[in-house]
Parts: C-alpha cells; sequence; structure tokens
C-alpha cells in the first residue's frame, strides 16, 4: 500500500471508529456527520467521500476487519488445518487498533450497553446485514481457496463463512450480554472449537 493509499485507509478508520465512540455514547439518533467529522479532525465533505451516512461508517470497521480476515486466512500455511487456521485468524482480528489505542475505554460496561442499544437500533439494521454479507461472501472465496473447492459448484465454503460468521456474532452477542467478566477470545476460541468438534451436546 502506497502512502496515498495508507492515508485514506487511516482517514476511513479514523472516521468509522469516530462513528460508533459517538454513537454509543450518545446514541445514534444524537450524532449528526458534523460531530462524526469533527471528531475524526476531518470536514464533513470529506465524510461523504468515504461514507453514504452514519450507518455505512459504523459498519465499515467490522468489515474491514473481516475483509483482512479473509486475507490472512489466505497467508496462513497451507498445510494447517482449517480450523487451526481460521481460529488464529479470527482471534488476531480482536486486538485493538489504534483507534481504540488513542480513545481506551474507561467503562467497560457503560460500552457495552451502549453497542448493544446502538446496533439494536432500526436504521443500522441493514447496514449490519449488508455488511455481513459482503464479509461473508469474502471469507468463502478464501475458504474455497484454501481447500481447492469451487464457489459456483460446491456448498462448502459458503457454509464453512456462514458458520464462522455466526459464531463472531454468537460469541459477540453473549459478551456484550455478560460484561467485562467474560472473555472476547475465549468466547471466540470455544465457538469456533465447538464448531470443529462437530458441535456435540454440552
Amino acid at each position: 500500500m502506497g502512502l496515498r493509499e495508507r492515508k485514506k485507509a487511516e482517514t476511513r478508520a479514523a472516521l468509522s471508529w469516530a462513528a460508533i465512540r459517538l454513537a454509543v455514547e450518545r446514541g445514534l439518533d444524537n450524532v449528526k456527520v458534523e460531530d462524526i467529522a469533527a471528531a475524526a479532525g476531518v470536514s464533513p465533505r470529506t465524510f461523504n467521500n468515504y461514507f453514504a451516512g452514519k450507518g455505512d461508517a459504523i459498519v465499515s470497521r467490522h468489515l474491514e476487519r473481516l475483509r483482512r480476515a479473509a486475507d490472512d486466512l489466505r497467508a496462513r500455511p497451507a498445510d494447517e488445518p482449517l480450523w487451526t487456521a481460521i481460529t488464529a485468524v479470527a482471534l488476531a482480528q480482536l486486538e485493538p487498533g489504534p483507534e481504540l489505542a488513542a480513545h481506551p475505554v474507561a467503562d467497560q460496561e457503560a460500552w457495552a450497553a451502549g453497542v448493544r442499544t446502538m446496533i439494536a437500533e432500526p436504521a443500522l439494521q441493514g447496514d449490519l446485514r449488508r455488511a455481513g454479507a459482503l464479509a461473508e461472501a469474502e471469507v468463502a472465496a478464501a475458504v474455497a481457496e484454501r481447500t481447492g473447492t469451487d464457489l459456483s459448484k460446491d456448498m462448502y465454503p459458503h457454509l464453512v463463512a456462514s458458520v464462522v460468521m455466526a459464531a463472531n456474532n454468537v460469541a459477540q452477542a453473549h459478551f456484550l450480554r455478560a460484561g467485562p467478566h467474560v472473555s472476547m477470545p475465549e468466547l471466540l476460541t470455544e465457538a469456533l472449537a465447538r464448531i470443529a468438534a462437530g458441535l456435540p451436546p454440552p
């Protein structure tokens, strides 16, 4: 990635994180594009060059993280078992980015409550579904490449991608319900381990 592309990616990430942070703190309806742009240190016009609206900005961070996971899955050793590779990649995406380091979360319980409220917003549901579908397609393509299957003919890569997305969503939902006494990496590891084992009864 060249300098120009890297700067654009940084601006996009800063806008997305600002949108998330403000929506969690204030509520989605109480956040304007101008607020997001100001928090990221750019103009509203710059915001509009990157995103179609608040929802688009909020889900962007999630989508980019999952797209990065698909790229990382392609880069894992070819002889590594599929679910070992998927688990390693999924856990790597939980590492906090530079935006979180710049704006650390002081009150985890208040943050979790704000995230729950934000993602329950009907205005955000369409953006979340669209981002989830795009991310699932990226993961399916990476699984197909890794397993030598055909996206157009084989169900397997689509099934794996769908299950991985479901595990991520369920682990996140449980983390938001249970609060800071549970570990998101542990929840995601457990979810993927149960799937890899064929989902035996607990």
